[in-house]
């Protein structure tokens, strides 16, 4: 499932080819047509995301609301002013890092030919966003909604604090969240009600990256932990938002011939192309997908187990009780 990072990433890419246009909105699958009528030939006002949801505002107060859940993508194209990603979600088919289009896969005039408009659409394409230069396709996603704005604010107050937003006061809300729970910390930041936008692999990731336990009840977290555990969120959230992939490993873990190797190509880093200082994806991450894999840090072999039904992944002796 798409974490909160590729959601804001939509977000801004709505904003930014879709915002202040007109747009025809259809439903060539037919599943959202009455939803779709409503925003038909209205104008994006603003796009905006918190956690996993996706909330676009058009200007007759109506709201287009989206989460991507398992199997939700979009795919964007358009003519050569049309840039940006040409789909982003559904990690089990483009990746945690969204794909880019080559620049003639969509009548752009790279090719020779003119922009003739929105392909035949492919699939089951549940909603069409359209204007004069690019679209929009929606394929798969969890939910797909037309409602108003008290209704947007009505999901909003159900969901947890976004790192991504960081708000005055967000820190000490999801570290009261935690306390307030007998639950694992590991279930319980996956639970949305809790903090919004975190994901298998970020909690993997960060907690590890705190040395925290991941059985350990949200109850017997101190205070001061669970807010650096918050900033840390906050930290590599960010840096997914930059990256448009989750790296949550520092550089000398991206060679593989040691850390000297690693120190030398952080040095090169700032000279560099940003796509060429990426780790492989194999180094990318301390626990995540590395079961039966000896940790980075120690040496252990990285257990794994089911948690709220997705597998959680751990150092047994870095993360182990206190």
């Amino acid at each position: 499932m798409p974490e909160g990072h590729s959601v804001r990433r939509l977000a801004r890419q709505f904003g930014d080819v879709f915002g202040g246009r007109r747009l025809s909105v259809s439903s060539p699958q037919g599943r959202f047509s009455g939803g779709a009528a409503l925003l038909d030939g209205r104008t994006l006002l603003v796009a905006e995301a918190h956690g996993k949801h996706l909330f676009l505002h058009f200007d007759n107060t109506l709201v287009l609301h989206v989460h991507l859940g398992l199997y939700g993508a979009w795919s964007f194209g358009g003519d050569s002013t049309f840039a940006g990603s040409s789909s982003i979600g559904a990690p089990r088919r483009v990746g945690e890092r969204e794909t880019f289009a080559d620049g003639d896969d969509g009548g752009d005039g790279a090719g020779g030919e003119a922009y003739a408009g929105p392909p035949v659409p492919v699939g089951a394409v549940r909603v069409r966003l359209a204007s004069s230069n690019g679209w929009a396709d929606l394929r798969g996603a969890t939910t797909c909604e037309t409602i108003t704005t008290a209704e947007a604010d009505a999901v909003l107050a159900r969901l947890g604090p976004d790192p991504l937003r960081n708000l005055r006061g967000d820190a000490g809300r999801f570290a009261a969240n935690l306390k307030g729970r007998k639950t694992a910390v590991g279930a319980l930041l996956m639970d949305q009600k809790i903090i919004a936008g975190v994901g298998n692999v970020y909690r993997a990731e960060v907690l590890f990256r705190r040395r925290i336990d991941p059985w350990l009840p949200g109850t017997a977290l101190p205070d001061a932990e669970a807010r650096r555990l918050w900033r840390d969120v906050v930290a590599v959230m960010n840096d997914g938002v930059a990256d448009g992939r989750i790296i949550t490993t520092p550089p000398k873990y991206w060679s593989d011939h040691g850390k000297a190797a690693g120190r030398a190509r952080a040095a090169r880093a700032a000279a560099l192309p940003k796509s060429e200082t990426y780790p492989a994806r194999d180094n990318a991450h301390f626990v995540y997908k590395r079961d039966g894999m000896p940790c980075r840090v120690c040496g252990t072999t990285v257990l794994t187990a089911e948690l709220v039904g997705r597998k959680l992944y751990w150092c047994p002796y870095c993360q182990q009780p206190s």
